[in-house]
């Protein structure tokens, strides 16, 4: 008998069915966003999550939910402001979450619609997705799978750092870009 998968003509995708669970140790959540007259990049460097394969697209989830203490820019002062309430105010809201249904093919790519959190505002965020691959005898003989996703919010939907007034100096842009490289384990099968 042979085991269900999500199959997906178009992009040469066919991943078997089952409960995914993310490895940090193999996952990488990136972030860059304009300061003053360059960009700054950074991650986060802890998290946990699943990817829910289903054998209809419209059936597979993802849930992730990050750490923001664990914030990295490279820059131990910034990454204390960042920690503090002028951002992400980890003292009163220590996680980012993020819970997405249903991949869809949209103008020719893969995109799984979510609920983003962060420090307590919600709002609709849509995951660009791009299947790298399944590895069926990993390291240790297990199933992997390798993905990657990129969106773009604003800061000021979720009442992130100062905003700028009329004729004040833009310090920190409001465009935040954010890629996922995931691997996740086969954790269940049905």
């Amino acid at each position: 008998m042979t085991a269900a998968s999500l199959t997906i003509d178009a992009f040469g995708i066919r991943v078997p069915v089952g409960t995914w669970a993310i490895d940090p140790m193999h996952s990488s959540i990136r972030f860059s966003v304009r300061h003053l007259m360059g960009k700054v990049r950074g991650t986060f460097e802890e998290f946990t999550g699943h990817v829910t394969i289903a054998e209809e697209p419209a059936r597979c989830s993802a849930t992730a939910t990050i750490f923001m203490n664990s914030v990295n820019t490279a820059t131990r002062m910034r990454d204390d402001d960042l920690r503090s309430a002028n951002f992400f105010d980890v003292g009163r809201h220590p996680e980012m979450t993020f819970e997405g249904t249903g991949l869809a093919v949209h103008d020719g790519s893969l995109e799984l619609p979510g609920k983003l959190t962060i420090r307590g505002i919600t709002r609709d965020v849509a995951l660009e997705v791009e299947f790298l691959g399944l590895d069926e005898t990993g390291l240790q003989g297990e199933q992997r799978i390798g993905i990657s996703a990129t969106t773009t919010i604003r800061r000021s939907d979720y009442d992130v750092g100062a905003r700028a007034g009329e004729g004040q100096k833009i310090v920190v842009g409001d465009k935040i870009s954010i890629q996922l490289d995931i691997q996740a384990m086969l954790e269940t099968s049905p």
